[in-house]
């Protein structure tokens, strides 16, 4: 078979890809842009896929010094600086390469051009065709009956296909005299100026009519007319630009046709490096695809199962020993669920799957009676929701020794998703498909359940589950990770399938009317915005404000995007504060106020039949073990302004029961900083009482407590919030509205009076450097393999990670374990007040009748010694009939 090399310039199209597709709309959680790696690795993909390659390779320019910047430097000079979002993205492009296990080649003092031009030929031949993917016109010189070049006409996915035939065409000679041609008419990308007044038809016509540019120059003086004149007036020129585009055809580049074959991507490093690109939508793409060469498809599971009849669950659980996975299969949500069938895997093979409307009585007894029993050992994937499917139906799911979902995000939280699937071929190697099903303890083929797919599909899972529990178990306890999971997360998913269930009440009312005053505030500053104007545009459109702010009334321009300015919240408040133009200030309070009307339209639409809305929590979505709310998310209740606290006037307390209690944390990031740290001055400014924040500002001021200014206790607040999120100069001085000289002069000054928390910030990000991971008070791990990358950008992301993982991560730790151990007390005591929210450092509480005084003390007592610091954990509470009225 004819074998068909692909040849890719990687820094021609990694460029087209960034500014094909918008930066803005390509970035990670940790603010790496990557538009261009996600335009390139797309461009690949569609290329292996379309053009089925046998060969491949990518060349890159190492620089922008090259033997021909020696000779000329001028050339390219006209280039402007890549922009700041492409730098770095290029690297992360060889990284995906080498995942994928594609060769790239670059080499000192040449181009990409140059390694492309010596690979084809010295490769190309009857026997290999070569595809050549480059925006670079240059490359048409190499373009014969055995190559192509795959030219972008538009971004990367629009490709030219440019054979002889097609060169001729275009430029109307033959490829091998394109840079004849190029010489005499110049390249305005590469700086190479051509003859003044001879365009493309006159160069193509001298090439034809003297047969060549050799003899164009050797008879220049017999070419009439202008034209003539021009070229003998800048001969020089025409022989050095034909001189600087001839590509070097004869570079040793050490590899040949057998080292550049095609072979299929290592799923690991691909997974691990999708996962932190954030290329949810690619990774699918590539699994899709099905390389030329590859090698053999990943082993599936073997499993021999059978559907059990009516009375026979109770006898196959009681036959089955050591831990029995399980995949739940129905709906859930809302705090409540329904089953309609469960998979049950051992971890010989043995399986069983059951219809839970076939369970008779004996069935159902048998089956929730070993549910609940702690002694029975079982897995799952995701066990929160079937808690809820269980107890929906009277059964109570207990003794899960491992869910493989939590245990997968201890591992690695950085990740995105944790798809079974995945964690299947990450960790195990193995498709979840079956493979090679035998014969079921009765002799029968396995999963023959005619076009039912869904028992063998739960099954396979169950069986998926019950390897993936004891591979993640075992990397956990290397890890000293184990006890986070058996003794926190898992615990606490119980808690929190509870906490779904119980949900809180609410106003309907209350939110019906707060919805309309919204909704007549979206009007009135659209009206006030329109009058300034004169005019009235659609406020929503980022275009039509541009021509407004930029064009029309002339303000100052804020952040360039491809779409032009930016007319984000940050920037127009910014532009707010420094015009006080009334139009931004009618905007603003018209886009606050649509905000303010969307989050009551999602509580209306979240309010089930019971009259309360029952969120649903997230443990897996924060790196930092932090935990989510969504649909609805009740942690993004606004807080900080009048309007948005009236929100919480509409969540109350339920029938039954006597008044809502909130307690949280107070400064609970700083006591943690004050620990780890172990500063005298800041241990000291928490024991001793007093205003926190002014004692540190006397401190920092060098005046009395009660000389502190609001200005310098704002000022120092900000600071101590600053240090647990990794808080930069830049970023504190636009927290204050100062120059960052000025914030860099306040952290120096914070920091000569608090040396020990410079320290630990420095301790901290050298030992992560060395390790690679961050680690909570706990033992929470976050992994953070970018603090030695050659990348700045990604580097200093991942030394801001490393300062704030510790101090967020020990704070979500101390409040699941204050969550365990007040669920704890409260059934030891019999109580029958019930926890209904966590938002971050508060929890919120309903509680019973006559039991106020007993709860403020447990919750005070369990939230105030969840873990023991060298400072006080101080605990505020507060009680109401509303959320709003229960804050402190």
């Amino acid at each position: 078979m004819r074998s068909r090399l692909l040849l890719i310039d990687g820094h021609s199209v990694a460029y087209r890809a960034f500014f094909a597709l918008p930066v803005d709309n390509f970035a990670t959680a940790t603010g790496q842009h990557t538009n261009a790696v996600y335009g390139f690795t797309s461009m690949l993909i569609n290329m292996l896929r379309d053009e089925n390659p046998t060969h491949v390779a990518v060349a890159f320019d190492v620089s922008r010094h090259s033997f021909r910047t020696d000779d000329y430097p001028d050339y390219k000079a006209n280039r402007s600086a890549s922009p700041e979002d492409f730098k770095g993205q290029v690297s992360l492009i060889k990284e995906v390469l080498d995942a994928l296990n594609i060769v790239h080649i670059e080499r000192e003092g040449f181009e990409a051009d140059d390694v492309i031009a010596s690979l084809t030929t010295q490769l190309a031949s009857g026997e290999t065709e070569v595809l050549i993917c480059t925006g670079d016109r240059d490359s048409m010189q190499l373009v014969t009956e055995q190559v192509t070049v795959l030219y972008p006409r538009k971004g990367v996915s629009d490709l030219a296909r440019m054979t002889p035939a097609a060169v001729e065409e275009k430029y109307l000679v033959p490829p091998g005299r394109y840079p004849e041609l190029a010489a005499l008419v110049g390249e305005t990308s590469d700086n190479l100026p051509g003859v003044p007044g001879v365009g493309p038809k006159t160069a193509a016509k001298w090439i034809g009519t003297y047969d060549g540019l050799d003899n164009i120059i050797a008879r220049a003086e017999q070419i009439p007319g202008k034209a003539g004149a021009s070229l003998r007036e800048h001969l020089d020129a025409v022989i050095r630009n034909r001189r600087l585009n001839a590509l070097v055809r004869d570079l040793d580049l050490g590899v040949g046709l057998d080292d550049l074959e095609r072979r299929d991507w290592n799923r690991e490093a691909t997974h691990t490096l999708f996962d932190s690109l954030e290329f949810r939508v690619l990774r699918e793409r590539l699994a899709d695809l099905s390389p030329a060469v590859a090698e053999a498809p990943a082993a599936g599971f073997e499993v021999a199962g059978t559907r059990l009849r009516p009375g026979e669950l109770g006898a196959w659980l009681a036959e089955s020993t050591g831990v029995i996975g399980l995949d739940f299969v129905g709906s859930w949500g809302k705090g409540s669920g329904d089953l309609s069938g469960v998979g049950f895997a051992c971890a010989t093979g043995r399986a069983a799957w059951v219809e839970v409307t076939d369970l008779d009585p004996d069935d159902d007894q048998a089956f929730a009676s070993w549910l609940a029993r702690e002694d029975a050992p079982k897995a799952t994937h995701d066990a929160k929701g079937p808690m809820l499917a269980c107890s929906a139906r009277g059964w109570d799911l207990r003794g899960v020794s491992c869910d493989t979902l939590l245990a997968a995000y201890l591992l690695r939280p950085d990740q995105r998703t944790f798809d079974l699937a995945e964690l299947s071929l990450r960790y195990l190697g193995r498709e979840l498909r079956t493979d090679g099903a035998g014969a079921s303890e009765s002799g029968q083929l396995a999963f023959d359940f005619g076009d039912d797919n869904q028992p063998e599909d739960s099954m396979l899972r169950a069986r998926a589950v019950i390897s993936l529990a004891d591979r993640l178990g075992s990397e956990l306890a290397d890890k000293n990770q184990l006890g986070l999971l058996k003794d926190l997360e898992l615990p606490l998913s119980g808690v929190l399938a509870r906490m779904e269930q119980a949900g809180i009440a609410v106003d309907l009312d209350r939110l019906e009317g707060l919805r309309g005053e919204f909704d007549d505030a979206v009007l009135a500053a659209e009206q006030a915005a329109y009058e300034v104007l004169g005019k009235r545009i659609n406020l929503g459109s980022p275009k039509q404000l541009q021509v407004v702010l930029f064009d029309e009334l002339q303000m100052p321009k804020t952040r360039r995007t491809k779409s032009g300015y930016t007319t984000d919240a940050e920037a127009l408040t910014a532009l707010y504060h420094s015009t006080g133009h009334p139009f931004l200030g009618h905007l603003l309070a018209h886009r606050d106020a649509i905000k303010l009307r969307q989050t009551v339209d999602g509580l209306l639409a979240a309010v089930s039949d019971d009259g309360r809305i029952h969120t649903t929590y997230m443990q897996t979505i924060a790196a930092t073990g932090r935990l989510s709310s969504t649909d609805p998310n009740l942690q993004n209740i606004p807080i900080r302004t009048a309007a948005g606290r009236r929100i919480r006037e509409a969540f109350v307390v339920g029938p039954g029961y006597e008044t809502l209690l909130t307690a949280d944390y107070s400064q609970i990031e700083m006591r943690l900083m004050a620990d780890a740290s172990g500063d005298d001055g800041l241990i000291n400014a928490f024991r001793s009482g007093r205003d926190f924040h002014a004692a540190m500002a006397a401190r920092v001021f060098g005046v009395a407590e009660d000389q502190v200014s609001p200005e310098q206790r704002a000022q120092i607040k900000a600071m101590n919030y600053g240090l647990a999120y990794g808080l930069s100069a830049y970023g504190l001085s636009q927290q204050l509205g100062v120059p960052v000289s000025d914030a860099k002069v306040l952290m120096e000054e914070y920091f000569e009076n608090f040396g020990g928390v410079r320290d630990y910030l420095h301790q901290i990000v050298a030992g992560a450097r060395g390790s690679g991971y961050t680690e909570t008070m706990l033992g929470r791990r976050r992994y953070l393999p970018d603090l030695n990358s050659s990348n700045r950008q990604r580097r200093e992301m991942a030394e801001r990670a490393a300062l704030n993982a510790p101090i967020q991560g020990s704070a979500a730790d101390v409040i699941k374990v204050a969550m365990l151990d007040i669920e704890s007390a409260l059934d030891q005591a019999g109580l029958g007040s019930r926890m209904l929210l966590q938002v971050h450092d508060e929890l919120v509480f309903e509680i019973a009748p006559g039991e106020l005084e007993a709860m403020t003390a447990l919750v005070k007592d369990k939230m105030g010694h969840a873990l023991q610091l060298r400072v006080p954990l101080d605990v505020s509470v507060g009680t109401g009939v509303s959320w709003h009225d229960a804050a402190h």
